[in-house]
């Protein structure tokens, strides 16, 4: 698959083949969405906590009598049916960490790239750096290549000055390429991508 290199000014400079052995999978919903519930899983922190009875603190002795007052029979003053009681079934500490297999985790990732190239949803830009961090040029360059939603970008290195550039743009994400994931794929309509970038992903995932 041969897709179109922009300069920074919108314009074709060049044509880059994309590796089929990366780009060139078929759309499988059920693998990208077990990767897609994985990724929301494991950055579950899971350190919700509420007391039980045996863990308030309070007395233990019982109330008043059990029989005789006219009243409803009562134990401690830690009972859940009180207020500062205990909690019967409330949260305890775990995790929600979830296994996947690596070649389906790399699955995922492989047909969420082939859809993105092949519905027309990525941009690949010959090189993209700043020598300042300046949000008005990454708005020039994103109106360029006609970016009107939002937007992932991918670079070869980490930038810091592209990644301060896109700072204060809502919808617009910057990352390396190493750090690439499901769940961003997922959630940016774009993808803009360096050709440097794209090498190291066919580097790294096309094995």
């Amino acid at each position: 698959m041969q897709v179109p290199v922009y300069s920074s000014n919108g314009e074709v400079v060049a044509q880059m083949e994309l590796s089929q052995a990366v780009f060139g999978f078929p759309f499988n919903q059920a693998v990208v969405h077990q990767a897609m519930a994985r990724q929301l899983a494991n950055r579950r922190q899971g350190t919700a906590a509420s007391k039980t009875r045996g863990e308030v603190r309070g007395s233990t002795v019982k109330l008043y009598p059990q029989k005789h007052t006219g009243r409803a029979r009562r134990g401690d003053r830690k009972s859940p049916l009180l207020r500062g009681g205990g909690v019967v079934f409330g949260p305890k500490p775990r995790t929600y960490r979830q296994a996947m297999p690596k070649k389906a985790r790399r699955l995922a990732l492989k047909c969420l790239l082939s859809a993105k190239a092949r519905d027309g949803n990525m941009k690949l830009v010959q090189e993209l750096d700043f020598e300042e961090p300046r949000t008005k040029d990454m708005m020039s360059i994103l109106s360029s290549l006609g970016i009107g939603s939002s937007a992932l970008i991918l670079t070869a290195h980490p930038a810091p000055n592209v990644v301060k550039s896109a700072a204060n743009l809502p919808e617009i994400k910057v990352l390396p390429s190493t750090l690439i994931n499901v769940l961003d794929l997922l959630s940016y309509e774009v993808l803009i991508a360096t050709v440097g970038a794209v090498r190291n992903i066919e580097e790294v995932w096309g094995k």
